[in-house]
């Protein structure tokens, strides 16, 4: 278990906000000052400092901070293990195409064995890895970009990006000029989204962004996405594993934008997640 003054500094470093750290713990201003004095006395170092009016952590704290990550992480996988003496079970988060396409073969194939358990959260990789900071879940899978100074990863597979279009669009099945994109509704991800913000890099690598479409719309709701897609409503942008919906669409590529991105396993450093990865691992088809 955490020391108390150890939840703070995590929930500092969160918020960035001593007034706001106070009313999350339910303790005064003053007590969240005194306990991060108290830790900076003990690590001998500055936790925190201001550029203005705004906090922000030293390279210190942030090093503390994984460290922390961690043991939180170890002790609730203990008690998981514990409470389960028979079978195994995994926490995973996952982003939403890696939910939707590529992993159902291999939850299938874990809950086949009759004491195994496992829970899958589906969001954008930002939350995804939120939940993993916070000790929420055993590993991340997701496709979009992370920090690899922060967390340790091992490559799950590489995937095609490609664009989608309906079955009777003239773009679909076909290798388009760039330009001729921009005369299209793009549907785009909901910000915080993998997808999105290859979408956006690419863009930008080509001196655009998503303004000069001749309209965005903006869709969180997978399956809303596809509807609109296959429907004629506008293109998008995703894996190749989109095309394993149910909908009637078609990819189609940009001449000149060959990509492609690895989906990785993502986990935090010096912990045990590692053999949760692989047991994972030992299911894929």
């Amino acid at each position: 278990m955490l020391d108390y003054r150890m939840e703070t500094f995590l929930t500092l470093c969160q918020t960035l906000n001593y007034r706001a750290t106070a009313q999350m713990l339910h303790i005064t201003q003053p007590a969240v000052t005194q306990q991060i004095h108290c830790l900076e006395d003990y690590y001998g170092c500055r936790l925190f400092s201001y550029d203005k009016r705004h906090l922000s952590m030293t390279p210190e704290a942030e090093l503390i901070r994984r460290h922390l990550n961690s043991m939180n992480y170890q002790e609730k996988h203990l008690l998981r293990t514990l409470k389960t003496p028979k079978g195994h079970e995994l926490k995973i988060g996952v982003t939403k195409t890696i939910g939707e396409y590529v992993i159902t073969a291999q939850v299938e194939g874990f809950l086949k064995e009759e004491n195994n358990r496992i829970s899958v959260e589906t969001d954008n990789t930002k939350r995804i890895l939120e939940y993993l900071d916070h000790g929420e879940i055993d590993f991340a899978l997701v496709e979009g970009f992370f920090s690899r100074s922060k967390y340790q990863c091992r490559q799950y597979l590489r995937e095609p990006f490609v664009g989608f279009c309906s079955l009777g669009h003239p773009f679909a099945g076909e290798i388009i000029p760039m330009e001729r994109l921009f005369q299209e509704n793009i549907i785009v991800r909901e910000k915080g989204s993998g997808t999105r913000s290859i979408l956006k890099r690419m863009l930008e690598e080509n001196n655009h962004t998503l303004s000069d479409f001749s309209r965005v719309t903006h869709i969180g709701n997978f399956r809303l996405l596809q509807h609109l897609v296959a429907s004629g409503c506008g293109i998008t942008f995703a894996y190749q594993a989109f095309e394993n919906s149910h909908f009637p669409i078609s990819p189609f590529q940009v001449d000149g934008w060959n990509i492609s991105r690895d989906f990785y396993y993502v986990y935090l450093p010096n912990t045990s997640a590692l053999q949760s990865v692989e047991l994972f691992e030992a299911y894929r088809v």
